[in-house]
């Protein structure tokens, strides 16, 4: 059976857009849940979503994961992990089996909210979208700020856009890791991996996670972010070699054709 082929110019390419790209945050957008109502209701949604995670990134999907040990001892305070982003729906649903799923938030696409329902949830669900405008960033990072403050585990994939069972890394930005240095918390690499085939045709896939890394205090804040992402790249193209099974192809466009 052939492989379905993704074409891209770039590493850094979109390439599965969906009807919401366009999607626009309001202006009064509210980033945290407030009040007693609003804190009823995110405790609903990440019951409710920890349960359908177990089901599907457990049982539907068979992810195994590799040194979850390693955040037991940070459970109680703020930690940031950063990924590869190669599941559309499992790198939703899995990080709340991995942190405590009552603190965990992670950055997202804009183009989410834009989802019928789903999109009215994310919010409850932890999910912070990335600021489109001057002023939504500068509300992004109170938010985050406020967060890190109540000890959140904060999901980041630093890739940005998801590129379906893509088993090498694409380079990401060292800006990625400004909240980690602004904060000085501990930052853990998830890298998901695919090896081989199960009974249903289908790759195993495999989580790794690796850290805590903190970067040198002596450093500069630019220097101590670069550091910082050296070594969750490199730990991501580590784990990245354990792949042995490629169930799409990607190849680049030919710019002259």
């Amino acid at each position: 059976m052939n492989q379905k082929t993704y074409y891209y110019d770039s590493l850094t390419d979109d390439i599965v857009e969906s009807r919401h790209q366009d999607y626009q945050l309001p202006s009064d957008y509210q980033w945290l849940p407030r009040g007693l109502w609003q804190s009823l209701i995110r405790w609903l949604v990440r019951t409710g979503a920890t349960g359908f995670a177990f089901i599907y990134t457990r049982l539907f999907c068979g992810v195994k994961i590799v040194n979850l040990a390693k955040l037991k001892p940070f459970r109680q305070q703020a930690y940031i992990i950063y990924g590869n982003h190669t599941q559309p729906v499992n790198d939703v649903f899995m990080p709340l089996l991995i942190t405590n799923p009552y603190h965990f938030y992670a950055l997202a696409a804009p183009a989410n909210w834009g989802i019928p329902i789903i999109g009215k949830l994310l919010k409850y669900g932890g999910a912070i979208p990335t600021g489109q405008t001057q002023s939504q960033l500068r509300s992004m990072i109170d938010a985050i700020d406020q967060l890190m403050h109540q000890a959140g585990h904060l999901v980041i994939y630093p890739e940005a856009h998801v590129w379906p069972s893509y088993t090498k890394i694409r380079p990401f930005a060292t800006s990625s890791f400004r909240f980690a240095v602004s904060h000085q918390v501990p930052t853990f690499v998830m890298t998901t991996t695919y090896q081989g085939k199960r009974w249903t045709g289908q790759p195993k896939i495999v989580v790794y996670l690796d850290g805590p890394y903190q970067a040198p205090t002596n450093l500069k804040t630019k220097a101590q972010q670069k550091w910082l992402h050296d070594q969750v790249s490199r730990q991501m193209q580590q784990r990245a070699q354990l792949n042995t099974y490629q169930q799409f192809n990607y190849q680049k466009e030919d710019a002259n054709q």
